[in-house]
């Protein structure tokens, strides 16, 4: 999607030890017009699979994932970091290490919003390690739900999360693929 790669070159900045900071469009401030795009991107990459609801991350995945939803006709569901006194026992729970954040973070989603029914596209903001969009790979087989895709906005090839989600054996698209980034380069897959 070559608009998102001009933005992340014109906008985003390599912070070191493989994190890009594009808060001005992705993770702290929306752009509704790219993002919307992002969203047709998305949905159009999975077009013809029964998809019945979208999964994603807090917080920085539902502004894609709402996107893609719109454009699919369906709904989203957002694992929370948080558990709320809304959310009642039993909930799917898995954990998953944050790059951004350090240490470990639960992910929980409550049975009432993913069923056995259920084809499940996830999206995210990034794939970098994999490790995150596993743990709701793993929510979503604790459901007894099928796993039909991940869409991703951006793919940090140089981190192996591709290759770490190759076990779940599921169609994974990513919009900007960067396999490189070094001082102030950022370098786009062709």
């Amino acid at each position: 999607m070559e608009e998102l790669k001009r933005r992340i070159r014109a906008e985003g900045r390599n912070l070191g030890n493989g994190i890009l900071k594009i808060d001005s469009l992705l993770n702290h401030q929306i752009d509704p017009v790219l993002m919307a795009a992002i969203g047709r991107e998305i949905a159009g990459r999975f077009a013809g699979q029964p998809i019945t609801r979208i999964l994603t991350a807090e917080i920085s995945g539902i502004g894609p994932a709402l996107m893609t939803g719109l454009a699919l006709g369906v709904p989203i569901v957002y694992a929370r970091k948080h558990r709320p006194i809304t959310m009642k026992d039993p909930v799917y729970v898995e954990s998953a290490p944050s790059h951004t954040k350090g240490g470990e973070v639960f992910l929980m989603v409550s049975p009432e919003f993913l069923s056995g029914a259920d084809h499940i596209l996830i999206v995210d903001d990034f794939l970098a390690s994999g490790r995150t969009i596993h743990a709701l790979a793993r929510i979503v087989r604790q459901a007894g739900a099928m796993l039909v895709g991940v869409g991703c906005v951006v793919e940090k090839t140089f981190e192996g999360g591709r290759d770490f989600l190759s076990d779940l054996n599921i169609q994974v698209e990513a919009l900007a693929i960067i396999e490189e980034m070094t001082g102030d380069q950022i370098i786009f897959a062709d």
